[in-house]
């Protein structure tokens, strides 16, 4: 069984953000105006969140770098390894982007995208000790969720 600490959760953590605000990068080339402010303060907020979670990763002892934390039915750690090593965010997404979508396909992919990194950060609360940041993993949890608020706004007032 591969075994997982708080600086490989926090390092997997880091790429998706980093891979979050390239999506959102690409995507906002091929729009303008509002459409594009959007997406790239969105970007802006994946850039903070990665700070975020690499201060962090800087911020663990030897211990958490040594150890998780006691997972009884081993779920939140499958759920992590299957995010790691089943390629679901290794790849950029923003490589998928043509520049051809529509703004509400672009806004469809970023809450698919939104809602796989808030699983996964649902996981990681259960693998990183309290003294490492799971609070503040709590609160990117609560402003990815209000990403897809914003989003979902957004793709109700094109449709409208």
């Amino acid at each position: 069984m591969i075994s997982f600490n708080a600086d490989e959760v926090f390092e997997i953590a880091v790429q998706i953000e980093r891979n979050g605000a390239s999506f959102y990068r690409k995507a906002a080339e091929s729009v303008d105006g509002g459409n594009r402010d959007l997406l790239l303060g969105l970007a802006m907020m994946e850039d903070d969140h990665k700070e975020t979670f690499m201060a962090m990763r800087t911020g663990l002892t030897d211990a958490d770098k040594r150890s998780i934390t006691p997972d009884p039915g081993n779920q939140a750690l499958l759920y992590l390894q299957a995010m790691a090593y089943g390629n679901v965010f290794s790849a950029d997404p923003s490589e998928a982007l043509t520049g051809d979508e529509t703004m509400e396909e672009i806004l469809n992919t970023a809450i698919g995208l939104e809602k796989d990194s808030i699983v996964y950060y649902e996981g990681m609360k259960a693998v990183v000790p309290a003294t490492a940041g799971k609070e503040q993993v709590e609160g990117i949890i609560k402003q990815e969720l209000g990403h897809i608020v914003e989003l979902t706004k957004q793709i109700e007032a094109l449709k409208a």
